[in-house]
């Protein structure tokens, strides 16, 4: 008898973001720019900023906790905790360790990974490996970011993009729903483009790095939006179309939410209309490797997904990096 092949299917969500709002009239008191540009541009209104004190590690443990409550299981029943982030709470140890002490997780195991934006779906990836490979039943993948932390605030081309939160799902095996299929890219030349350049190994911290504000994002704007247009539109388009989806098959196009106008590209690429498509970056900004899992969490808390919908994922970001993946739906919609 052949043995069955499990998927890795979502059988929880949950979310973070900070109480503090920083609107774009906020902004217009710190750098030389207005609500309106914000908006024309990248389709922002505001953003989360983490309190003094807060940082990835407990923005994730607060978004892993409201997904054990609303699945009704125990943190005992993890097998492993995978995150995404480019902002964890120190290099080590990890954020990942810090959450299994924080939720009491005792039977998991887990990792840091760094994608930037891509990071929730190359994380999603490694626990779908872990899922349907049969090595874990219950793995929590989550994507969080605390990028106020490392935004320079004088800077006009990049603190008016990022805000603060996290986001995570449960992965279980499925014979029927889950992850189905995935492409995932990475191209290093384009790292000189989106980077932090001090606080690694190369530069470590000193008084020149943090005199000359290398601990800060460094953005080239105009080369990060042309090839997130494409990357993202491409790469969409291929895993749709190589499991025969057309527009009208698409219940639900989750893209990274970096700026309005990519997400607007890569929608009318697969020929949605704006019914189909998750959009939340008017409220949260860039959250980096937080923004799909705060879109599907959002999405289920919502009703906007039924059993069995199509879902599409994408993302694009630094590294150059990025990916889509497609998901049969496999949560029933709440009561």
């Amino acid at each position: 008898m052949k043995p069955i092949q499990f998927r890795a299917n979502i059988t929880g969500t949950g979310k973070y973001l900070p109480e503090k709002v920083l609107s774009n009239q906020d902004i217009e008191k710190l750098v030389d720019t207005s609500d309106e540009w914000i908006q024309t541009r990248t389709g922002i209104r505001e953003r989360r900023i983490v309190k003094n004190g807060q940082a990835t590690a407990e923005m994730s443990t607060n978004a892993i906790i409201q997904l054990l409550e609303k699945r009704d299981i125990s943190a005992e029943e993890i097998d492993a905790i995978i995150v995404a982030t480019i902002t964890p709470d120190m290099m080590f140890p990890s954020t990942a360790a810090i959450i299994q002490s924080n939720i009491k997780a005792k039977n998991a195991w887990g990792y840091d990974l760094s994608s930037a934006c891509s990071g929730f779906l190359f994380g999603m990836q490694s626990g779908a490996a872990l899922i349907s490979s049969g090595q874990c039943k219950k793995v929590i993948v989550v994507g969080a970011d605390t990028m106020s932390s490392i935004l320079n605030f004088e800077d006009r081309n990049t603190c008016i993009l990022f805000g603060d939160g996290a986001g995570a799902v449960l992965l279980e095996p499925s014979e029927e729903y889950g992850v189905i299929d995935s492409e995932l890219r990475v191209d290093g030349s384009g790292g000189e483009y989106l980077k932090m350049d001090a606080g690694g190994s190369r530069l470590p911290a000193s008084h020149h790095t943090v005199d000359n504000k290398q601990h800060f994002v460094y953005q080239d704007g105009k080369s990060v939006f042309k090839h997130a247009v494409k990357g993202m539109a491409d790469i969409s388009y291929q895993v749709a179309s190589r499991n025969n989806l057309m527009g009208s098959d698409i219940d639900l196009f989750i893209p990274h939410q970096a700026n309005k106008r990519i997400i607007d590209a890569a929608a009318k690429k697969l020929g949605l209309s704006d019914s189909q498509v998750m959009i939340n970056i008017d409220r949260f900004a860039n959250t980096t490797a937080a923004t799909l899992p705060i879109c599907l969490a959002e999405a289920d808390e919502e009703n906007m997904l039924s059993l069995g919908d199509n879902v599409i994922l994408s993302a694009f970001g630094a590294g150059f990096s990025w990916g889509a993946m497609y998901i049969k739906w496999g949560l029933p919609a709440y009561a």
